[in-house]
């Protein structure tokens, strides 16, 4: 099975999770930045890559993902949130939504990842330190633990449980390449 992963990564954290699916996904997997833009053609899975930017996939793998046809393709994601929770599933699946009909989606990802510093300090500045109904973004207390909390991620459990999911993925594609 010919497989290709493509990630967009802001602090590292898509990268290492996309490089443990490539071992995974190995000996016949080529990893590329999304900047690459590889021809994704005659590979048996797309495996694409990205970190969540307001909801869903960064402008760069938007783009990309956007760009795919007539593929097997398989998502995963990073974020700082818990992997666990509505905004995480729901910015998951706002990726995939960018991913057009033609595709078949084989599987889907996503984990807790640090969060760049600099955006954090923007949203002190942008939204303050004060949490309201109406300004949910403020950076309190609650919000600092969770961005100390994701600091340690993506960790060795995380890169497990994708290669997990990946190793699903590989043996079900290549049972069906065997029929």
């Amino acid at each position: 099975m010919k497989s290709i992963v493509v990630y967009s990564s802001l602090t590292g954290n898509t990268k290492m999770v996309g490089e443990a699916i490539a071992e995974v996904l190995a000996p016949n997997c080529d990893i590329y930045k999304v900047e690459d833009n590889p021809d994704v053609t005659g590979y048996d899975l797309v495996v694409v890559g990205f970190w969540v930017d307001k909801g869903t996939a960064d402008a760069k793998a938007s783009k990309f993902l956007k760009s795919i046809r007539n593929s097997k393709v398989a998502v995963y994601a990073t974020l700082g949130a818990e992997p666990d929770s509505e905004h995480a599933k729901t910015s998951l699946q706002n990726g995939i939504d960018m991913l057009d009909s033609s595709n078949e989606v084989m599987g889907r990802f996503i984990c807790q990842g640090k969060i760049d510093p600099k955006l954090l300090e923007a949203m002190k500045k942008m939204f303050g330190t004060k949490v309201s109904k109406e300004n949910f973004h403020a950076v309190d207390e609650k919000r600092l633990e969770r961005h100390r909390k994701a600091s340690t991620h993506p960790d060795e459990q995380d890169l497990a449980n994708a290669k997990k999911v990946f190793s699903e993925i590989k043996a079900k594609m290549s049972g069906e390449m065997n029929l």
